[in-house]
């Protein structure tokens, strides 16, 4: 008669079967040898990816890691002597503790070759420096030159505020002492009408203007402007003062430029 050992349908024999349906959970024990086995295959994969270069930099890495022991014959000697691992060497132990570093040359250059890519780099280096440094100088002389427009519009502008002010004083103090011609047509400001064109036909019959003279610049009239002014009336803009008489006008005016009468 058979036992329950012996019978395979019995659920005692079933169940140390693993049931490998699809869909159905397999036992703990299978997944961990299968994650085991999946692991070891990747890593294995991995070494094998590995250069020779990596393998040799690796054990090479590990071996300096680790201390020398007694079964090395040049620490066996050091000891024999008196060294103690972890002191200096030297009488007083005043020496060095850590061994000296290596330069081990894993690359297929020749003799020179570093000195060559290092003189390289530092050529490198210069010729980039040098760049900077002339874009450095390139946006301070267009900065330099931006300011000089800048201030030369400005000068600009102020010089022909002062003309049109400088004008409008000549025409009211020759008004009052009865000049009813300008010495010269923009010695006035410029009127459009009949009246205008009337002036600058009789200066035109006297003389004052020369049809080959050269056209002058707004600094150049507001120059001869002021110096009628200070000359005939004693009047300063820049002041804003008819002063009585010459003594009067070079005792108390700065001077006869806009320049002279900044602070």
């Amino acid at each position: 008669m058979a036992t329950d050992e012996d019978d395979y349908m019995s659920d005692t024999f079933l169940n140390q079967l693993v049931d490998v349906r699809p869909g159905m959970p397999m036992v703990k024990r299978v997944k961990d040898a299968l994650r085991r086995e999946a692991l070891h295959k990747e890593k294995t994969i991995q070494n094998k990816q590995k250069s020779y270069k990596q393998h040799e930099r690796e054990s090479r890495d590990a071996a300096l890691q680790s201390s020398l022991s007694s079964e090395n014959k040049g620490f066996a000697l050091l000891q024999k002597m008196g060294y103690k691992a972890g002191q200096g060497l030297g009488k007083q132990g005043a020496g060095r503790v850590e061994p000296i570093p290596l330069n081990i040359k894993t690359d297929r250059g020749g003799i020179g070759m570093e000195e060559l890519k290092k003189r390289k780099a530092e050529e490198e280096l210069e010729n980039f420096r040098k760049k900077v440094q002339v874009k450095q100088q390139m946006e301070k002389k267009s900065l330099e030159d931006f300011r000089d427009r800048k201030k030369t519009e400005r000068e600009k502008r102020q010089t022909e505020g002062d003309l049109r002010k400088s004008q409008r004083a000549c025409e009211q103090l020759d008004s009052e002492k009865g000049i009813n011609v300008p010495k010269d047509n923009w010695y006035w400001p410029e009127v459009i009408n009949d009246e205008a064109e009337h002036i600058e036909e009789e200066s035109s019959s006297e003389g004052n203007e020369d049809e080959d003279e050269e056209e002058l610049t707004p600094l150049d009239k507001l120059q001869y402007v002021t110096s009628y002014l200070r000359g005939v009336h004693f009047y300063c803009i820049w002041c804003g003062t008819a002063y009585n008489d010459e003594e009067d006008l070079n005792s108390n005016c700065p001077g006869d430029t806009a320049a002279d009468h900044e602070d």
